[in-house]
């Protein structure tokens, strides 16, 4: 039962999906639409297929700033939240400063990124952390206060210490949540690194990708965007995974 209701669940976006892709490729081959303005599926996936080895370099230097500055932003979120729960004034503090720093548009601080650092690598790590940080200090500060206080009277009843008490209480009851942060930040360090390239770069697929636009290739632009929306997926599914291995248990719940 469980595994055809399962079935079912993966089968209906499918569908939509090819459904979506068919109605597309008719529209463009009985409108007879000219390529360079909107070309089909097919032709997308042909054109994947031929730019594919040319692409790889770029999606390789857009992996590494998506990456790098996924990790920092997961050791500063981790590190920021902590403090946060545990000092109420360092709440008090840096919370609104967290909230403020998202209502920046990122477009118009990429650019300034840019005049500071050049045009290398360390501009478009910054434009990933800005965008990934949020998410996920909000998440695991939600979940480090959602811990029922009951089990925080009962440790600290038994003598432990406030680091026993965050190792074997706060930190297991907070992870959910900060997977949940995880996952929404996973979607957006592609493209965080994509927008600090498109903005100034030598390489990366946001340069591939704006290159393919001003040429009017709209072909290799969606086969861009093809190749940025796998590589978003595929980090998605590795946080997905880590999940299901480090906290069994509430795939259990779910």
């Amino acid at each position: 039962m469980k595994k055809s209701r399962n079935i079912a669940d993966l089968g209906a976006p499918l569908l939509f999906i090819v459904s979506l892709l068919v109605l597309w490729e008719l529209f463009v081959r009985l409108g007879e639409v000219p390529e360079w303005i909107l070309p089909g599926p097919l032709q997308i996936l042909k054109t994947f297929g031929e730019t594919l080895p040319l692409m790889l370099n770029h999606t390789r230097v857009t992996m590494i700033e998506c990456l790098v500055g996924f990790g920092i932003s997961i050791i500063l979120a981790f590190v920021i939240a902590l403090l946060m729960d545990e000092l109420p004034v360092v709440r008090k503090a840096l919370y609104p400063l967290l909230v403020t720093s998202q209502t920046v548009p990122i477009v118009s601080v990429a650019p300034l990124f840019i005049i500071w650092f050049g045009y290398g690598i360390t501009p478009k790590i910054l434009v990933v952390i800005l965008v990934c940080f949020f998410p996920i200090v909000i998440s695991l500060l939600g979940g480090l206060a959602s811990v029922d206080n009951d089990y925080l009277k009962l440790f600290r009843s038994m003598g432990a210490s406030r680091m026993a008490i965050f190792r074997m209480v706060k930190l297991p009851l907070s992870l959910p949540s900060f997977f949940s942060g995880l996952k929404i930040s996973a979607t957006y360090s592609v493209m965080g690194a994509v927008i600090g390239e498109w903005l100034g770069a030598k390489e990366g697929l946001g340069n591939y990708l704006t290159l393919s636009q001003r040429s009017f290739m709209v072909d290799r632009v969606f086969a861009a965007i093809l190749a940025i929306t796998v590589l978003s997926l595929l980090i998605f599914a590795v946080i997905v995974i880590l999940e299901r291995l480090i906290i069994p248990w509430n795939r259990l719940q779910e």
